[in-house]
Formats: structure tokens, C-alpha cells, sequence
């Protein structure tokens, strides 16, 4: 019996909190679609695209952060996650405590589109 959509998404931001990227990208479809407002963007469909585009440079850039959930909404295959973005800039040592959501889609135990809304001042301010 498949993972519920909601299980999955948290399963993903408990991987990522404990350091496990390898379980965290081990969650996502072969073709999962990353579309992000953010500068870290996957330039291709996949894992492997999500790890350059996103995982790699999130930790090249930041000296810490975390990615705190703090809300869940599910519908069908959607989980909506609610949160906050937290972390030290590695270049200006600058914080940011930065809100988001993110909007998952997840079928038969794996996430394959995830959509996320962020602010983006708030991460650019940490930058700067």
C-alpha cells in the first residue's frame, strides 16, 4: 500500500532536516517538475536535476538554514506545506527568516511536481 501524499511530504522535509538528501531525492518521481521562484531552480526534470540546481548550490550559498513546516493541507494527490525559510547567508553572514509555501503533487509514493511561492525579498535582503 502506497505511502499517503501527506506521509511523503513530511517524510521529505524530516530527510532534509536530519542532512539525508539522498532520502530526500529517493522520495521523487524519475520526471519530477521543480518550478521555483527562487534563484535555485532545477534545469532539468529528475532527481539528479533537483540535486544540481537546488541541493548543491543551497549548501555552496548557505551557511545554515533550515526549512521549517509549520502547516499541512492535503487534497487527493496535493499536499500544500506552509513554513519558514531560515538561515545564515554564507557570503554576508546576513539572516533571513523568509516565509513560503510550497504545493507538492505526489502519486503512488512519489513526489512528482512540486511549486513553490517564497519571499523572495527576504532571501535577497540575506544576499545583499
Amino acid at each position: 500500500m502506497p505511502t499517503a501524499p501527506i506521509d511523503t511530504i513530511r517524510n521529505f522535509y524530516a530527510a532534509l532536516a536530519a542532512g539525508d538528501a539522498a532520502s530526500a531525492l529517493g522520495l521523487m518521481s524519475a520526471d519530477i517538475e521543480w518550478l521555483a521562484m527562487w534563484s535555485y531552480k532545477a534545469n532539468r526534470p529528475g532527481p539528479q536535476g533537483v540535486a544540481e540546481g537546488v541541493f548543491v548550490p543551497l549548501q555552496r550559498d548557505w551557511k545554515t538554514f533550515e526549512i521549517v513546516p509549520s502547516e499541512y493541507l492535503a487534497e487527493g494527490d496535493g499536499v500544500l506545506s506552509i513554513g519558514r525559510f531560515r538561515g545564515v547567508h554564507g557570503a554576508t553572514g546576513k539572516s533571513t527568516d523568509a516565509g513560503y509555501a510550497h504545493l507538492w503533487t505526489v502519486r503512488d509514493g512519489r513526489i512528482t511536481r512540486f511549486r513553490q511561492f517564497i519571499d523572495t525579498l527576504a532571501i535577497a535582503q540575506a544576499g545583499q
